[in-house]
């Protein structure tokens, strides 16, 4: 068994200090190794026609979700980035907040390839993603 790379508490001190996520208020509810679980708040400044939380909302959390589950297994200092991800979108939230867990299938040399799920409280099932990083070795990232 690997030891976690990051704790709960550089992975939230991390997640309040990105100003790329501060705008959505996600907060961490859990980690594993090379695992990230956000509770996503409802905000009406998301919202769609009827109270239907918007789509990027959805692919937000399970990018920011699959960027902490790295950092779980490469550490904080980790400047992997998304490389592409794919979002079928399955049921909606409406008024309601959601939680979105991803999780790590395989950490190459290279890339790393993960899936993200969102989730209504009762556990019905709202996006399924599957997600590509590319690990960043040196330099600045681009």
């Amino acid at each position: 068994m690997m030891k976690i790379a990051a704790t709960e508490h550089e992975l939230t001190e991390l997640l309040a200090t990105s100003p790329f996520a501060q705008i959505y208020g996600f907060r961490l509810a859990g980690i594993g190794e090379g695992q990230c679980t956000l509770l996503v708040p409802f905000q009406s400044v998301f919202e769609r026609p009827d109270g239907l939380v918007s789509g990027p909302v959805f692919m937000a959390a399970a990018d920011v979700a699959m960027w902490l589950a790295i950092k779980t297994m490469l550490g904080t200092a980790d400047r992997s980035v998304t490389a592409e991800m794919k979002t079928s979108f399955l049921s909606g939230a409406k008024n309601e907040d959601f939680r979105c867990t991803a999780r790590i299938l395989k950490c190459g040399r290279r890339l790393i390839y993960g899936v993200a799920e969102c989730v209504k409280d009762h556990g019905a099932l709202l996006t399924h993603h599957t997600l590509t990083y590319i690990r960043h070795h040196g330099g600045p990232a681009t």
